[in-house]
């Protein structure tokens, strides 16, 4: 894994390939991102590279993030993130990259924050079949039923499907094709839908599926 790139989601739209069928791609705001750190095994026990994306007022910064950017001699960033490149060396503190760090025809995974659903029960959450409400069910057709147990354990497990907050998770799309790259405007093509609202932040990076490949 060598390219990673950050970015802002944009929307959906369409494009016509070289044949003229219509392709329906989501488009990405990505980068221009700047190195803001490397870490190494000897001084933090692994090797990274931290990218920020999105600039940020020096008077909406804490102090510790203040000095973390004065010692990489960079502006402020909203978004902050870490990708495990296979050759962390390539790249220098204060480095640019770029949305042409992608080309047309390449296979990435998309990470975001899916869209938040607040909280929900367990029919529209767990898709659980709801009571039929002809016989004496009751008004409890769209309740979950039981889900404790006797006197032994005497306790609900951990992970059991019950309502409560759903999305705002984070999701990983994988082996998504790079449709078209607009370098000047910093714009990536993806076919396809990703993960996340209009606005949220996205993390692109090279396809794990593709590299076993």
């Amino acid at each position: 894994m060598n390219k990673g790139i950050i970015g802002r989601k944009v929307g959906m739209t369409q494009i016509f390939d070289k044949e003229g069928k219509v392709v329906p791609v989501t488009v990405i705001e990505a980068g221009p991102c700047v190195i803001a750190q490397k870490k190494t095994g000897e001084n933090d026990g692994y090797s990274s590279v931290q990218m920020g994306f999105g600039d940020l007022k020096a008077g909406k910064v804490n102090k510790p993030m203040k000095g973390h950017f004065d010692k990489a001699n960079v502006a402020p960033k909203k978004t902050l993130h870490e990708f495990r490149f296979d050759d962390p060396d390539a790249y220098k503190v204060g480095d640019l990259v770029k949305a042409d760090v992608f080309a047309a025809g390449d296979k990435v995974d998309v990470t975001a924050t899916s869209k938040g659903k607040g909280y929900a029960g367990v029919i529209k959450r767990w898709n659980f079949q709801r009571l039929k409400e002809s016989h004496g069910s009751g008004p409890v057709a769209r309740h979950g039923g039981s889900n404790g147990s006797n006197s032994d354990p005497s306790r609900v497990f951990p992970g059991m499907k019950m309502a409560g907050h759903m999305g705002a998770e984070q999701v990983t799309v994988q082996n998504l094709s790079v449709a078209t790259v607009d370098a000047e405007n910093n714009l990536i093509a993806i076919k396809g839908a990703v993960p996340g609202p209009n606005g949220g932040i996205v993390v692109i990076r090279d396809s794990v599926k593709a590299a076993k490949a």
